[in-house]
This record gives structure tokens, sequence and C-alpha cells, in this order.
């Protein structure tokens, strides 16, 4: 060559860096620039990264000492890739000497070639990358059609592995990042699980001693205050607990038991508690559980502290709730009913959808999960749960086969 090329070695932009290491993550890259080098007698061939301010080479046979490696970048104003990327056109240059276009050209002097090929490059989606180029000092015959042919065709399987090793890294990225969200998702369990649960659990003992032994009434109303808003905050916490497990894919896990005795002991605990944190809330309550159950009496528990937390919210104030609990015809029943406002039907629709709730003129306590958690423990227990709504009363009943 008669003169140095202006080549830079600076340190690739982030963007760059990627595409080189994308091209060179083709394991045919480095045959084809030997095929290419072979087929049309050029000694040096390269794969470029071309863009409106930047020439970068990707990956390059060199057998001629032209001195451009992977990683050295070009002024791009000074390369025909520039104009290749710009009229969207192939140049085949036999012979710069006798080319009509390019016998007086700068470039060819300032690199020193008299033959020459660049090829645009595409990603899959259209979008230009680069160019496969080759360059060498003497002439060779290469404008032909087989050779044109076979650039094309290296072309369109460079864009095609590029699209695969692209949409690859981003299927890795995001693989890396919904890992990382599942450690968080696993640090807020253990967080609500462990570091808020335990100190509620203290709290609330402390207010039961409290309730007990102290003989202020002051003293006893606050601490039963401080009681009724620990067992809401466990309430919300399990609620937290299981949607966070149920977007983990764990779902809603059950501990089953046929203690029918069990289960109706814990439905009775569920309502002297929901009892203490609104106690001018009238609950009137008929359990009757007289056959064996197949279920989760906790499970079963919370559900029934949800619809009755609900009934509670949404019930007409100064008119009773009523709780009825039964095993009929091979079926456990739990129906919970208040005299609110009827629910319409598009509204009824949504009711069991995480974090809705209902519009109202006073901002709604709560997350918006508790009917949502109550339809997936009913789910678990191969039941449901129904709704239906007139002017006079509205009732939520849960049903589950007995032996499932």
């Amino acid at each position: 060559m008669q003169k140095p090329i202006p080549i830079k070695n600076p340190t690739p932009h982030k963007n760059y860096t990627v595409d080189i290491a994308n091209i060179n993550k083709i394991p045919i890259v480095s045959k084809l620039l030997n095929i290419i080098c072979q087929n049309t007698g050029m000694g040096f061939a390269a794969i470029a990264r071309v863009t409106e301010d930047k020439w970068i080479a990707c990956a390059s046979k060199d057998q001629i000492s032209f001195g451009i490696k992977p990683g050295d970048e070009l002024p791009v104003e000074t390369t025909i890739c520039s104009q290749v990327r710009q009229q969207d056109q192939p140049v085949f240059i036999d012979n710069v000497a006798t080319n009509t276009t390019y016998a007086k050209h700068p470039i060819p002097e300032m690199y020193g070639f008299l033959s020459y090929i660049s090829v645009p490059l595409y990603k899959k989606d259209g979008s230009f990358f680069g160019t496969i180029c080759a360059i060498d000092k003497k002439a060779a015959k290469i404008d032909t059609e087989e050779i044109r042919g076979m650039f094309q065709l290296y072309a369109e399987l460079l864009g095609f592995h590029l699209e695969v090793i692209e949409e690859k890294d981003k299927a890795e990225a995001k693989l890396t990042e919904e890992k990382h969200i599942a450690e968080l998702r696993e640090q807020f369990i253990g967080i609500l699980g462990h570091d808020l649960k335990n100190p509620i659990a203290t709290t609330r003992m402390s207010a039961e001693i409290l309730m007990k032994f102290s003989k202020e009434d002051i003293v006893k109303r606050n601490a039963a205050l401080i009681k009724s808003t620990s067992i809401r905050m466990e309430g919300l916490i399990d609620n937290l607990l299981d949607f966070a497990r149920g977007r983990l894919g764990e779902g809603i896990k059950l501990r089953k038991t046929k203690d029918f005795k069990k289960l109706e002991n814990t439905l009775e605990q569920v309502i002297n508690e929901v009892k203490t944190t609104t106690p001018d809330q009238e609950i009137k309550s008929n359990i009757e559980i007289k056959n064996p159950v197949n279920c989760d009496p906790d499970r079963i528990a919370q559900l029934c502290a949800n619809l009755l937390g609900n009934a509670v919210t949404h019930g007409s104030p100064g008119k009773p709730i009523e709780l009825r609990a039964a095993c009929i015809n091979g079926e456990f029943r739990l129906e919970i009913t208040n005299k609110g406002i009827k629910i319409p039907k598009q509204v009824r629709e949504k009711l069991f959808e995480p974090f809705y709730r209902l519009e109202g003129d006073e901002p709604q306590k709560g997350l918006g999960l508790g009917l949502y958690i109550a339809s997936q423990i009913a789910l678990a227990h191969e039941g449901n749960i129904n709704v239906t709504s007139t002017d006079k009363e509205t009732v939520f009943s849960f049903v589950m086969p007995t032996h499932n």
C-alpha cells in the first residue's frame, strides 16, 4: 500500500462492542471469510459495522497485510461502504484503473486497492447493519453473476444468524432479569412472612395481656384497638403472601384433614375475631358441620375471613350479617349474606380480580386482594364462589365437594 491507512483504535462504544461480539458468535464467520478470499482471489475480506458516522471492523481475514483487525475503526467518510449504506447498492470493482466511476476516485488511491467489493448487510427486521467487503491491491475478475449471488447469499445468511443471536441475547437478558425479580420476590415474601408477621404477633399478644390484666378502662379500650388492628394487618400480610406465592407459581398450599370439628371451631374463631374488630356489627351464625370435609381448615377460615371482611365493609350499617355453614348432599356450603347495596353485574364480573376494589365516595380499605385470594382458595379445594345480589341482599356462596 502506498499510504498508511488512517486507522483509529478507540475503545468501541458499548453498542458497537456488542455488535462485534455478535458477529464473532456466528460460527461460520471465519470459514465464510476464507471462502470469500478463495473464490474471489482477493487477499482481504471483512464484515464491518457501518453507521452514519462509524466504520468498525467486526471480523476480518487479512492475507495481504492490509492492516485492519476486528475493533479497528476507519473514518467513515473515507470508505466506499458509506456510499453503499446511503445508496443501498452493492459495489463490485474488477479494476479501479479501468472503472469509469472510480478511476480517479480519491478513496481507492488512499487505500491503494485495485479490486473491491462491498455488499450491504441487513438484519432480518430490515435495519442496516453494515457491509461484507473484500479488497486487493491487484485487479480481480469479481463483477460476475456468480460472485454477486454468492455475496447476496452470505449477506442473507449473516442477517439470519444476527437475528438468532440477538434474540438469544434478549432471551438470556430477560431470563436474568426474571431471576433477579424472583429473588426480590422471595426476599419480599421473607420480609412479609418473618420480619413483619413476628412483630405483629408480638403486638397482638401484648395487647391481649393488657386487656386481660389491666384494670383501667382506657387501657383496655386501646389494647382492644391495637389487637383488632394487628388482626387486620395479619390478614393483609397473609393475602399479600398468597398473592406473591401465586405469582411465583407456587399456588395455594393446602394441608387437608377430615376433622370437621376443627373446621367448625376455626370458623367460630374467625367470627369471634371479626366481632372483636367490628364490635358494632351484628353477625348471626349457623354452623352445623356433621360430616367429614376433606379440606384445609385454616385456608377455609382465611376464605371465610375475607368474605366476612367484605360483607362488613360493604354491608348496610345497623343490619346484621348472616353466616351459614353446612354439609348438604356431598357438598360443603358456606354462605355469607349482607344487606348492602345491589352489586351491578359488570362489577360482579370483576370482583375476584386482584387489586380490584369497589368505587365509592370514601377510599376503600385494604389492597383489593381479599376476594381474589378467597377465589384461589376455593379453586384449590376444587370449589367455587358464586355471588348473587339484589336490592335486598348480597350473598357470597362457597361450595366444594366434601370428598376431593
